[in-house]
Order: C-alpha cells, then structure tokens, then sequence
C-alpha cells in the first residue's frame, strides 16, 4: 500500500506525508461538476480550523459529523464555531442536491440547496485537497475553486445482490461508503433469490431459518453432472441490522431501495413454505445457478402472506421505492394448474402470460396503498401495469422506451452497459472468474441513459440509471469490489455530470487520484493499465 495518501471524507487514510509539488491548475474530480473555475493557490486546513453552520439543525450536525470523523482521527477536530473559516449552510436555492462550493486563502464555503447538497460539496472539498498532505505537521492543503453544481438524474443507483452470495452488515456499510463519496444516491439491495432469502420477517420465520441456507452452490457454470463445493452457505440480516443500516445510508442521503423477488426467483421461499407453489413440493433452496420452473402460486394465500411480508419490509425502509423482481418468471407451472386456469376465467385473462400482469397489478394496489410505489424489471410490463409503477430496464433499451412512453418513470441499467458481474478483460485468464460477456470501463463511461429515440415530453420519464453487481461467482467483499471499481466511477459520472462535459481521456487523468485514494481505503480494484 502506498503511504503517499490523502486523508479524505469518509475514509480511514494510512499516514501522510507532506506536499511537494504546487496545486495544478486542472482538478481531479469524479464526477465533473457542472462548472469549474480553479484558482490560484490554497486555503490550509488545520487543527485550529473550526466550522461555522448557519442553521444547527441535527441534520446538517449530523451531515459534518459524517464527514469529519476520518479528519478528526488524524488530528483535525473541525469543532463547530460560529466563527469557523469553513461554513457550511442549506440556502433553499437552486435544483434538490445542487451546490456552490468557493474556496480561497480565506476559507471555504458550502452552500447547498438542501442538506443533500452540502453533504456532496463536502465529498469533492475532500477531493479538491492535495493528494499529499502532511495532518501531523498542522495543516492540510485545499485547492483554490469555484465549483457550481447540480447533478444530471435523480435516481442515481448501484445494487448489491446478496443474495447469492451473503455480504455481513459490515461489508454493506463499507459499499454504501463507497457510493457516498461518488455522489451514487441509491443503493438497491437485492434481498431474496432462490438460492437464498436474507431478511428476518416475524410472521414466517422459517424464510430465515431454511430459506437462508443452502448446503452447497455450484462451481464453474454448470454442466449436465452438477458439481458442487460441500460447503454450507448462508446468513440473513436481523431486523435490528436492517434498520442500523438503513440509517447509515441516510446519513450519507442514500435511500435503500429493498428487493423482494416475485411471482419467479422464488425457490428460497418455496423451500421453507411449499404451500404458496402451484406444486407440492418439497422444494429446496437452490444450490445452482439459472431460471426455476416453480414460482409463487396466484392463491389467494399467496398475497396474504406476500401482503403480510411487504407489511414488515415497509416497515423497514422509509423510501419512497420497494423493488418487487417481476424478472425471469416462467409460466409452465401456472400452464399445468387448474387453480390458474379458473382464475383466469373469472378474471378474463386470454393468456397465460397475462397472469402476471394480474400478479403485479395486486401487488402494486397493495403497496400504492401503503404509500409506496412499486418498482421491478422489465417484465413488470408483461401484462400491463399502473403509470404509477417505475420500471427498471434491463433487457437493453426497448423496456425503458416502451416504459417511458406509456408515462411510467424508467430507471435504465441495460446489461450491455452496466452489468458489473461481467468481465473487465477479453483475456478471461488474467481476471477472475465471473459469469461471463465483456464490459471493461470505456463502454460504461460511454452509456448515455436518455434514448434518442424519446420524444423530449418522454425522456422526461427517464430518471436515472443504476449498474448492478450479481454476485454468482462474488464469495468475498474483495471479489465484488474488484467488479466494482473502476467501473462505479464512470457510473458516477454518467448519472451526476452533464452529458457536454464527459470527456473519456480527461477522465482517465483524474482516476489517478482516485485509485490512490482506493490505495489508501485497502480497495481490491482492477489497475487502470491492467490487461
């Protein structure tokens, strides 16, 4: 690990040494903000440095403790003074999550539009101070600047599957921590999945106690004679778990978006009840990978106990979205029942396929009326759904164009461009195994989220786009964080930076900071020159 680091917002840094070289006219942020003027020379920061807020809600406290704590462990109280050379205040104005941050030999000021937007003129003053700074010796170097900022999209996402593989409360925090410092502000935790279900409901503890454990998983991709590690794997999150690490994220203004994986991708939940299948069963948590012909039966039993299991997740998460799958949800099972055939005569549904249509439609009733609104794949469109509903495009672009058109809001996250599971390299023996394809960081960084194929009264309904990490062939932290970086970084700034300011080589330029800072966090991610 390189010792010549920075100590930086919500990190925890090796030692330091001191600075060198002058500040450079050019910056290194990640992501670009919408306006940059940097200056000439510095504001040095040191322990007899306070801050001074306008308003001492318990918010924007709150938002300097979090920010504060790395630089108060290396020696930098940053005490609050209403005198303080760094000010910090919330001024109404301007776009939700925008920022002016001025920084010159005199001090530093942040205003925000909301608190969310002091917190993220706080991440970039962090990468506005020079990347070799020495703490010990008093004083911490900040580049002169003028930065005017707003980001790009709304909805800014990374998802977690923990699913295949279980992450501790401990990993997650650590992930949610690297989405705050690159402005990332929703974090879509994928929950339930066949080969395993991760959250304590109290009405159905056996989804805990068998659905969360399976006894073996598959190595390599398959083949027709199953191959597998003899190893038991598992683990869910307590309630108490949950809600400590929902309050985190909204520490850093990241709204947990929760996955609870319906009508397919249900084998997890079938194996501890059986009774909500169109099949008897027994049924076990699933130790491959793929698609599985069981899936949640249109009974009436069904929704109660998916009602009831919402219940207990809404209760959790204080977010506007629950993310209910809807994905890869084969209808052979409701082809061979006497139950759905009924049903769809009551209902007049002609096909089968429409069934889950039915399916989503109850389900979105269920959570429009607790205040919440729906979100899932795709395939929630299969069938018809409510404007109501937000649609998460995966299948390519057409999803997300069909969606928007129609008025629904559309999250893009396309496999061909942010599916961070695949491959970095077309030299697959140089990276770790993973499940397949090719996306290394210059096609990420080229994604534009809005088609240009929409109508302007349509892009409107574009909100955002999200990469997603399925976790498959992702055992260990350090694994997912391979996948991650630096490909989050280009995710970063194709959601939060205009379109006319990306620029791939100048891109490149600044990452070299940032890989330093990855240095100093301990962060296992791919070299930039790597092959």
């Amino acid at each position: 690990m390189n010792p010549r680091l920075p100590v930086i917002g919500l990190m925890v840094a090796t030692t330091l040494v001191s600075c060198t070289s002058p500040a450079l006219p050019e910056h290194d942020i990640v992501p670009v903000p919408r306006e940059v003027e940097m200056g000439a020379g510095s504001f040095e920061l040191g322990s007899e440095t306070t801050v001074a807020l306008d308003d001492a809600d318990a918010t924007l406290v709150r938002t300097l403790e979090v920010w504060a704590a790395p630089y108060r462990a290396q020696g930098l109280p940053l005490a609050i003074d209403e005198a303080g050379s760094i000010r910090l205040s919330v001024d109404g104005s301007g776009e939700p999550e925008s920022y002016r941050l001025d920084v010159t030999a005199n001090g530093i000021d942040i205003r925000g539009a909301d608190h969310a937007g002091v917190f993220y003129g706080l991440q970039t003053l962090s990468q506005l101070m020079a990347s070799d700074a020495e703490v010990t010796g008093g004083t911490l170097s900040v580049q002169a600047a003028s930065i005017d900022d707003a980001p790009r999209f709304r909805y800014r996402g990374m998802h977690l599957d923990v699913a295949r593989h279980f992450q501790g409360p401990d990993f997650v925090k650590r992930y949610l921590d690297h989405l705050a410092r690159y402005k990332i502000n929703h974090f879509h935790w994928h929950l339930t999945e066949d080969q395993g279900w991760r959250i304590e409901i109290d009405a159905y503890p056996r989804l805990t106690e068998v659905g969360a454990w399976r006894e073996q998983t598959q190595i390599g991709h398959g083949s027709e004679e199953f191959d597998g590690d003899g190893e038991r794997h598992g683990g869910f999150y307590t309630k108490d778990e949950v809600r400590e690490i929902v309050e985190y994220a909204a520490d850093r203004f990241i709204t947990v978006v929760p996955e609870i994986e319906m009508p397919g991708h249900a084998q997890a939940a079938l194996a501890a009840y059986p009774e909500f299948a169109c099949t008897p069963g027994p049924f076990e948590v699933a130790q491959t990978w793929g698609v599985f012909e069981d899936i949640f039966c249109p009974y009436e039993e069904t929704f109660a106990f998916l009602e009831t299991v919402l219940s207990e997740v809404i209760e959790l998460f204080p977010g506007p979205y629950v993310h209910v799958g809807g994905d890869e949800a084969p209808k052979t099972r409701w082809e061979e029942s006497d139950y759905v055939r009924d049903l769809m005569q009551r209902e007049g549904i002609n096909e089968v396929e429409q069934v889950q249509g039915y399916f989503m439609r109850r389900i979105e009733r269920f959570l429009n009326a607790n205040g919440k609104t729906m979100i899932g794949w795709d395939e929630i469109l299969e069938g018809g759904v409510a404007p109501t509903a937000t649609v998460m495009s995966w299948r390519g672009t057409i999803g997300g164009i069909e969606a928007s058109r129609r008025g629904n809001e559309v999250v893009m996250t396309p496999y061909s461009h942010l599916y961070f599971d695949y491959y970095q390299s077309e030299d697959r023996g140089t990276e770790p195994f993973a499940i397949g394809g090719f996306l290394p960081l210059d096609t990420v960084y080229a994604y534009e989220p809005v088609p240009s194929q929409l109508r302007e009264t349509d892009a409107v309904n574009i909100i955002g786009a999200q990469a997603n990490v399925w976790t498959e062939y992702m055992k260990t932290g350090e694994h997912i964080e391979y996948m991650l970086f630096p490909r989050m970084f280009a995710l970063a700034e194709l959601t939060w930076s205009p379109a006319e300011r990306k620029d791939y080589d100048d891109f490149l330029r600044r990452l070299d900071w940032h890989t330093r800072r990855l240095d100093a966090l301990g962060v296992n991610y791919r070299p930039l020159d790597g092959p």
